[in-house]
């Protein structure tokens, strides 16, 4: 029976209560007899204790030629820094490092007293996004590796840009309608039924998806919104021109097609895609690196995704030391 207990724990990241549940067993009376008895949780504690002050955890063992780093939170707000390999997809071996908070110069010293310069140089490439902290760390712990800005976080970005111009385009209509209400005058209504107010709320989606996949209700607000807000339907073409970039197939056209659209960006006048062509700039090589490997943080995304719902069955993070005795034993 504990061997099917222990086992049941040890390969599965499920909650104590749910396991508890199934063999008709107290949660309380199990969870203290896995954590004192028929774990090796007490033995981590005693051989870990330096890792677990500094809530510090490096396995060169898990290094490997594609890895991805990120940032996420875990528990009351504390941000962490984990290097996973992207080949172990989510499974045994996935985390590389997993390190409180985001500066660099910590992060890189622990990774260097831990893995050797040459697992470190045998990294061809390392996925990451647009913050400043995480290039630096990439390019200190992986000197040979391509240096890749995942796309979805750039594809994220350029959204976003219409998206404000949406968001400050809302703002003045609900303050229109405010003025509207006070002088009792009747809010206008456009011909599908929508307030200002209502288009732009309701228009948020559209301006996520190309024109051909609206249904007709989109398409019919879509032509009331682009001749409303002009702008927003400039804003709305340079997205899906920026997203035309990930259909080539080398850096260097990517390169090219990244500089005229920039330029197409600042011509537009638009304050949100002025802002966006500079850092599209700043950050051309990292975008264009996508074509050495076409390397994602999405195997990174997807083992933040599997630890955030792990905390949620935990209902939260009380014990943080067998938090990461259970989440290093599944996934480092």
């Amino acid at each position: 029976m504990h061997f099917f207990l222990k086992l049941t724990i040890d390969t599965q990241p499920r909650s104590i209560q749910s396991i508890a549940a199934d063999y008709k067993l107290k949660a309380d009376r199990l969870l203290h007899a896995y954590k004192e008895h028929l774990s090796d949780f007490p033995k981590f504690q005693e051989n870990k204790k330096e890792n677990l002050r500094n809530e510090s955890f490096v396995f060169p063992e898990n290094f490997g030629e594609f890895m991805a780093i990120d940032e996420t939170s875990l528990s009351n707000g504390t941000t962490y820094t984990i290097l996973t390999n992207r080949q172990r997809k989510g499974q045994k071996g996935t985390i590389a490092a997993i390190i409180k908070g985001t500066r660099a110069d910590p992060i890189v010293e622990d990774i260097f007293q831990s893995v050797k310069s040459q697992e470190r140089f045998n990294i061809k490439e390392i996925t990451l996004d647009m913050a400043n902290s995480m290039d630096w760390i990439s390019r200190q712990i992986a000197p040979n590796a391509v240096k890749t800005l995942d796309r979805f976080h750039v594809e994220q970005l350029v959204f976003d840009a219409v998206q404000s111009m949406r968001i400050r385009h809302r703002w003045d209509a609900i303050e229109k309608e405010e003025e509207f209400s006070k002088n009792y005058n009747r809010v206008p209504v456009y011909k599908n039924g929508d307030t200002p107010k209502q288009l732009l709320a309701r228009s948020r989606w559209l301006l996520f998806r190309k024109n051909e996949k609206w249904s007709q209700q989109q398409r019919e607000r879509a032509e009331i919104l682009f001749e409303k807000y002009p702008d927003l339907k400039t804003g709305y073409d340079l997205v899906f021109e920026f997203k035309k970039v990930y259909n080539l197939d080398n850096p260097d056209s990517a390169e090219r097609y990244l500089k005229s659209w920039c330029k197409q960006a600042t011509d537009s006048k638009l304050t949100e895609f002025i802002t966006l062509a500079k850092s599209i700039q700043r950050y051309i090589g990292g975008i264009a690196n996508y074509f050495h490997y076409k390397g994602t943080n999405a195997s990174a995304e997807n083992f933040h995704a599997k630890l955030k719902h792990f905390i949620a069955t935990l209902r939260g993070v009380n014990d943080k030391n067998f938090f990461f005795f259970r989440i290093l034993q599944f996934y480092a």
